[in-house]
């Protein structure tokens, strides 16, 4: 998320910073403090971000590199006429009053002249020490300190103002809302945008992406979803209500404005014009887990049902294999895709089974980032986020075929079996120990 971002407002990591994915502190080179509020303003990974004016392996480096610092740069702080205070954060250790207080007394010889102020100071500091990332072998010393102003925090509260648990229009497979704004992040969406999520649902994820002030819109194959018809995901709920839908979730949160149109359709067909309509794709497709994944059928395919839908509507479905969905959404995000926007989406695996080599690719499309989240021990889902670099051709179309790595990805298609193989394991698992 933070490389995404550095990425739309300006900056980098530092250094070996980069590689130490396993540490809570990270430098960066913001070239602005306008940029890192910016930055801050989006995530809601990154707690805090801080004016870094020094930091060691030890209290001796700390102190040293403060007094390295330029002291033009820290007196527009230290006035007088100002007010400041400081603070201790530790990672995996807890201090006690007095020791946090012998720590900042400890920093009596930078050139504070202003008054301390706890309840409302202009300016706040913070210690930050970090004791490693083992809780049953916390070190007695720091192995690193930092020193610096506070600029801003992060958008975690967003998790919370927009929980699923409040929200008036839910589903199934509605997404949480932290991951929400996280793929609305990696897809860097930003103002006057249009985003699109072919698996709309609900539209979880159109919500995150007008926060950010894009316009947004989406298809889905389920009418009843789409109209806010039929049964209810609630609890004690038998039917949903005649105004649940998603432009009322868009309305609950004050960004109707940003709402285009959600559409009844099938994502494997094409319902576009051609040309590069979306500034980014972001969607969950349905796993087979909890939603089926479906498509439209003709008499000629295999019918594997023929359902109704409310008003009169009828359409055959025939299965989507997962294999198929993916390159589906590949071959779109290729066409579709303004030059230089990204597709986000999340893709099931089995994790006994997975090696990068089945991530399905394009040539159009360049892969940024592959992130796990697990979901049982035996799968997990990737948060895939790639980006357009190349202009579509008719050529590219079909150019997956050709490749090796669509026939591993195609092992896949029995996720949903061996997903609940795991599942019923467990069970009978949990049966026999219960018999002992």
């Amino acid at each position: 998320e933070i490389a995404s971002l550095l990425s739309l407002y300006g900056g980098q990591f530092c250094g070996e910073q980069e590689i130490r994915v396993n540490s809570p502190f990270w430098i960066l080179n913001i070239p602005s403090e306008e940029m890192a509020r910016g930055l801050m303003k989006r995530t809601v990974c990154a707690k805090s971000i801080f004016e870094l004016w020094g930091h060691g392996r030890s209290a001796g480096e700390l102190y040293a590199s403060l007094k390295n610092y330029p002291t033009d740069k820290m007196l527009p702080y230290l006035q007088s006429d100002s007010t400041y205070k400081v603070h201790i954060h530790t990672f995996n250790k807890t201090l006690t009053q007095a020791q946090k207080i012998k720590k900042i007394d400890a920093l009596e010889f930078l050139p504070f002249k202003g008054k301390v102020n706890l309840k409302n100071p202009e300016h706040i500091f913070w210690i930050l020490e970090d004791y490693g990332m083992n809780p049953n072998d916390v070190p007695e010393e720091p192995i690193h300190l930092y020193f610096g102003r506070w600029i801003a925090d992060g958008q975690r509260e967003l998790i919370e103002s927009y929980s699923v648990k409040k929200r008036h229009f839910i589903g199934n497979t509605s997404m949480d809302a932290c991951l929400s704004f996280i793929m609305a992040n990696h897809g860097r969406v930003k103002p006057n945008d249009i985003v699109y999520d072919p698996f709309v649902g609900t539209g979880g994820l159109l919500i995150s992406s007008a926060h950010f002030g894009a316009y947004v819109c989406g298809t889905d194959i389920d009418y009843n979803t789409i109209h806010g018809l039929g049964k209810a995901s609630r609890k004690n709920q038998k039917w949903r209500g005649p105004d649940e839908n998603i432009r009322a979730n868009l309305r609950q949160y004050g960004l109707e404005k940003y709402y285009l149109d959600a559409l009844v359709a099938d994502s494997s067909r094409p319902i576009w014009r051609k040309g590069m309509l979306f500034d980014a794709i972001i969607t969950d497709p349905p796993y087979g887990i909890r939603e089926a994944p479906r498509r439209m059928g003709s008499q000629k395919e295999t019918v594997k049902s023929v359902e109704r839908s409310a008003e009169n509507h009828f359409f055959v479905s025939s299965s989507y294999h997962l294999s198929d969905i993916f390159f589906d959404l590949l071959k779109f995000g290729a066409e579709y895709l303004v030059m230089g926007g990204r597709l986000v989406y999340w893709l099931p695996i089995y994790r006994p089974e997975y090696t990068e080599e089945i991530i399905p690719r394009h040539p159009c499309l360049k892969l940024i980032s592959n992130c796990e989240q697990m979901l049982s021990s035996h799968t997990s889902r990737r948060l895939i986020t790639m980006e357009k670099v190349k202009e579509f051709k008719d050529q590219d179309e079909n150019s997956y075929l050709l490749d090796g790595q669509y026939m591993p990805y195609r092992g896949h298609n029995s996720f949903r079996e061996k997903y609940f193989s795991g599942v019923t394991k467990r069970i009978a698992k949990d049966e026999k120990d219960n018999q002992k």
